[in-house]
């Protein structure tokens, strides 16, 4: 058994992973507490909805779950969990494609606060996420696995199948994208 271990010690997720494989049922809950609220995140700043954000998180569990008996730890966990994640969220674009939008009232986004300081963080937090909705899937998924994922060129590339000079121009893009539409915000 100890032969298929990767080299990767620093990466318990890789351990727990191997465990569920073998059978061990309590592994796969400490993957969930350990990486439930970073694919939230992940989705949440991607789609703003937290129930497609919940649903697609929950289904990235499943296909983990259902990949286990097959799981050869060749990258780093997060690589092969966020390349599920992607994959779902691609879907999920070009489902949401298919059928209107919801409208909703713009008014209801706003929460009452009577600090001027944490209305004015909500303000930059909503103005940033209707930013982020406009650029390039491509460039939106590279920049969150950047900054809210902390992975390395490397790890983006390996998640979205492209080579490393490709993740630093969407990346580069992204920044100077975000940097001129919230140029008045910061």
């Amino acid at each position: 058994m100890a032969d298929d271990r990767p080299s990767m010690e620093a990466d318990p997720s890789v351990e727990l992973m191997l465990q569920l494989r073998d059978g061990n049922e309590a592994a796969f809950d400490d993957i969930v507490q350990r990486w439930q609220t970073p694919l939230l995140n992940f989705f949440y700043r991607s789609l703003g909805s937290h129930e497609q954000s919940e649903d697609l998180t929950q289904m990235v569990f499943i296909r983990l779950y259902r990949a286990a008996p097959k799981y050869q730890p060749k990258a780093r966990f997060s690589t092969f969990l966020f390349q599920i994640a992607r994959r779902l969220l691609i879907n999920e674009y070009r489902r949401s494609q298919r059928k209107p939008l919801d409208t909703y009232d713009p008014a209801d986004l706003h929460a009452y606060t009577s600090d001027h300081q944490e209305r004015r963080h909500a303000e930059l937090e909503e103005a940033f996420e209707q930013v982020l909705h406009k650029l390039p899937e491509n460039q939106r998924t590279a920049i969150l696995l950047l900054k809210q994922q902390e992975l390395s060129y490397q790890g983006i590339a390996d998640v979205m199948n492209a080579n490393e000079s490709a993740v630093k121009t969407w990346i580069f893009r992204a920044r100077q994208f975000l940097k001129q539409e919230l140029k008045d915000w910061v």
